[in-house]
């Protein structure tokens, strides 16, 4: 009798494990930006440079959890005829190599409807999903859909996230808890804020799965601060788009190349 097959949610957590004591390193990339192709190209200079994991971003015209500099490459993209459609290409072309997690907001998933929307990305490779503007009280079907595909739904918590929804949260959470290191959107900050490690603590001590640190890390010291007040993962996420758009003859090596200190610094 065949084993079953290993669904995305225990890649996630085999990834996690396989950082070996270290933080796991997820690069964030904007699908299609600066295109479909390039988006591939810099994902696997990722994988190469020593990502973990993957989180693969969908294009969206009002994206409120994202700064300047990820709006207007979403923005680049959409322009440029970006669809779902080619965001999942990606994902299924870099999903062999890595866990990959999809981010899009929730119009991109309950408009097909959640299960039709879960299948599909399931089919692709695809690990898990993270939706910024699903809130737990809503959460139910789209949660549903991705146990019954296999998938992770990775929820969000802040440093304003109150003790009891942390906790309601931290109980819901698969593949691993995505732990927002500062108060606004993505984008780079000149230091982590001083009470990061009291984040870490408050979430891990509500969740039995990994907890990864993103929003306003950018540098490898940076990234070293998340690990070491207690981060299983840390995701980097703007800076890596800025040098994408910063290097039009090659995005893919100038990330590789800035992934590739993050992950010095981790290990």
């Amino acid at each position: 009798m065949s084993a079953p097959p290993i669904t995305g949610e225990q890649r996630i957590a085999e990834a996690f494990a396989a950082s070996e004591g270290c933080a796991a390193l997820m690069p964030y990339l904007m699908g299609g930006f600066p295109t479909l192709t390039e988006s591939v190209r810099i994902g696997e200079a990722c994988v190469r440079a020593g990502a973990d994991l993957l989180e693969l971003g969908v294009p969206y015209s009002d994206p409120l959890a994202d700064g300047q500099v990820i709006h207007a490459a979403a923005t680049h993209a959409l322009q440029a005829g970006v669809s779902m459609t080619g965001v999942l290409e990606v994902a299924r072309a870099l999903s062999p190599g890595v866990p990959v997690v999809l981010m899009c907001y929730a119009n991109m998933v309950l408009a097909p409807g959640a299960e039709a929307f879960v299948q599909r990305l399931a089919r692709t490779g695809a690990c898990g999903l993270i939706v910024p503007d699903l809130p737990l009280e809503e959460a139910g079907e789209v949660a549903r859909a991705c146990e019954d595909g296999g998938l992770a739904l990775v929820p969000l918590v802040a440093p304003t996230t109150t003790p009891e929804r942390l906790r309601a949260i931290g109980a819901s959470a698969r593949g691993f808890l995505y732990t927002v290191s500062v108060v606004g959107t993505t984008g780079e900050r000149r230091a982590l804020g001083e009470r990061v490690a009291d984040v870490v603590a408050r979430a891990k001590a509500c969740t039995g799965v990994p907890v990864a640190v993103g929003f306003g890390i950018a540098t490898p010291e940076q990234a070293r601060q998340a690990a070491d007040a207690g981060a299983d993962g840390v995701i980097v996420g703007t800076r890596l788009v800025r040098a994408a758009g910063e290097a039009p003859s090659d995005p893919a090596s100038a990330v590789g190349t800035i992934v590739e200190e993050l992950a010095g610094a981790l290990r």
